[in-house]
């Protein structure tokens, strides 16, 4: 299995800039022309991809399911689900209009044949969740050979491992792990972005973080912090509009501000090698100290605490390093010296 995966003419893992995915998932409403301007507010606000959900009631959920407690909506959920659905005749008008925009066109399919119309169209395949543990539907989307992001909502790390042996047992060694919480909206406290760590550490796989916080910053820039390669968000065109998801996804002034945010952390985090910085090179040459005269010194008289000190250089010459100071005292002066000269080797008999 690979840690590093390509997605489309991206490379996605560590030492990568962070694939950010705007989710649009459902938050359509049964519109292409609202489908259309979810591509529109990902491009513009600077994702890499924007990512779909395909799925079909019928394939999801017998019709006797019952409702949805935390859902609040007194419908059945598979008639909430049934009126969810995207046509899968929009899959060419969407991937188009992203080619256009220049970023990732993708979805979530749920079922196999939901995966085999998707095919065509995108470069990567999410597997949701809910999904996880479907391994047959997983072997099923792996077998396609392409990029696979998984989110691991409701999952133990044993499940997590038994889903990735299943996908390798495939042949397909491109795959990422998302840190998930599947409630709607997660609070800060239960989003455990943390995970994405023991992922990482635990499978070798590029991981980051699928949020359903309502907050637009918080986890994300903790995700990236912790060096997630992928984050998702939801994000719809008004959170007044009617449907599930809307109310918990950020509206897209927010996700322009999240990508921007994103990408200064990323600006932030640097390269991790411990080395003097371009940016310090003139307070390193102002500021740091060294040994000066603080008084005129004769050639041979010895060097004291009462005539030489460490001192920040300013702009004059540096002398020995602090670390000299202790070899400087008790050494005599060979030639003059004036006050605040810079002590240096030559000037130690």
């Amino acid at each position: 299995m690979r840690d590093v995966i390509e997605i489309g003419e991206r490379k996605v893992g560590p030492g990568h800039p962070c694939f950010v995915v705007a989710e649009a998932g459902s938050n359509h409403g049964g519109s292409l022309e609202q489908a259309l301007a979810l591509v529109d507010v990902a491009a513009d606000a600077g994702a890499d991809a924007v990512k779909f959900q395909l799925f079909r009631a019928r394939k999801l959920y017998p019709r006797s399911a019952g409702r949805s407690d935390y859902l609040g909506i007194a419908k059945p959920i598979y008639e909430i689900i049934r009126e969810m659905e995207m046509p899968p005749e929009w899959l060419p008008r969407l991937a188009e209009r992203a080619r256009e925009r220049g970023i990732v066109f993708f979805a979530a399919p749920f079922d196999e044949e939901s995966a085999d119309l998707l095919d065509p169209y995108v470069p990567v395949f999410k597997v949701a969740s809910y999904e996880m543990t479907h391994h047959p539907l997983l072997r099923h989307v792996a077998a396609r050979g392409k990029p696979v992001i998984l989110s691991t909502g409701t999952a133990n790390l044993d499940e997590v491992a038994r889903a990735v042996t299943a996908f390798a047992a495939t042949g397909n060694d491109q795959l990422a792990l998302l840190q998930c919480t599947a409630k709607y909206p997660a609070p800060l406290e239960a989003l455990n972005v943390r995970a994405l760590v023991t992922l990482r550490e635990r499978f070798g796989l590029p991981t980051g973080l699928s949020d359903h916080s309502r907050d637009p910053l918080v986890g994300p820039m903790t995700a990236v912090a912790l060096g997630a390669s992928i984050v998702e968000k939801h994000f719809t065109l008004s959170n007044r509009l009617p449907g599930p998801d809307h109310a918990f996804a950020v509206e897209p002034g927010e996700l322009a501000e999240m990508v921007r945010r994103i990408r200064e952390v990323e600006r932030a985090l640097g390269h991790g090698r411990k080395e003097a910085l371009p940016e310090e090179e003139e307070l390193r040459r102002f500021s740091r100290r060294y040994v000066y005269t603080t008084r005129a010194v004769a050639a041979g008289e010895p060097f004291t605490r009462e005539n030489v000190a460490v001192l920040r250089a300013g702009k004059l010459p540096p002398g020995l390093p602090p670390e000299d100071f202790e070899r400087v005292l008790g050494a005599r002066a060979a030639r003059d010296l004036a006050p605040e000269s810079p002590v240096t080797e030559d000037d130690l008999a």
